[in-house]
């Protein structure tokens, strides 16, 4: 039987929304899918950005130059496409 069922994470447990139909004890196998529309709010998606890429934000000048830096050592001893 394959039953589609949506659900809350806490944690381990898995809250339903709605009756599985089985009884407790019963062994089932568990895909889980995220909810498209369940991501974080903008300001957690914000605070999020910030902590990952604000460590860049005084040194924008030194990112453009590491950055340059690494596109220009793809290009070492790569090969030249023929057309």
């Amino acid at each position: 039987m394959k039953t589609t069922l949506k659900g809350i994470v806490h944690g381990r447990i898995i809250e339903l929304s709605d009756s599985p139909g089985v009884p407790d004890g019963y062994q089932v196998d568990v895909t889980i899918e995220t909810d498209r529309f369940s991501s974080p709010t903008s300001d957690e998606a914000r605070a999020a950005l910030l902590r990952s890429a604000g460590a860049w934000a005084k040194e924008g000048r030194e990112l453009d130059e590491y950055l340059e830096w690494c596109r220009q050592q793809r290009k070492v001893d790569r090969p030249e496409i023929e057309p």
